[in-house]
């Protein structure tokens, strides 16, 4: 009995259009980690993309647990010294809500070549209008 291993020719990717709308954004970025990685498919295989293609809408109305709104802060650095810039999500997700699901999900996925090329099939939207109608995605309901 041998190891099944994926081929990257053989993967059949599906998309999938998940309501953010009062999901909690790390419970909700771990499904989706999940889903990008493909770990839902019996074919799963660690070294290959296996993924599906996630869109997320919504994004505004996302929530945050405890007083992770006013605490959290989302940090970033320049490259230049001194250059640590931080804002708490409270101002994330009033300017742009979208990257505050992008930043959850992208520290989910490898940190290497593979969890980039995962990261592209992850399309995060405001509000409920998304560009994706043609590719016929399916709605995902989230566990819990």
């Amino acid at each position: 009995m041998k190891s099944y291993m994926a081929k990257p020719a053989e993967i059949d990717r599906k998309w999938y259009v998940i309501d953010a709308t009062d999901q909690i954004l790390g419970r909700l970025s771990s499904e989706v980690a999940s889903i990008l990685r493909g770990k839902h498919k019996p074919i799963y295989t660690p070294h290959v993309d296996t993924g599906d293609f996630v869109i997320i809408i919504n994004a505004s109305k996302i929530k945050l647990t405890g007083d992770k709104l006013n605490q959290k802060m989302l940090r970033w650095y320049s490259g230049f010294q001194g250059g640590l810039k931080e804002v708490s999500y409270k101002n994330v997700l009033d300017k742009k809500p979208e990257r505050a699901i992008e930043v959850a999900v992208k520290g989910m996925l490898p940190h290497n070549r593979l969890g980039a090329v995962m990261f592209k099939k992850l399309k995060v939207y405001r509000d409920n209008e998304h560009p994706h109608q043609a590719q016929q995605p399916e709605v995902r309901e989230l566990r819990g």
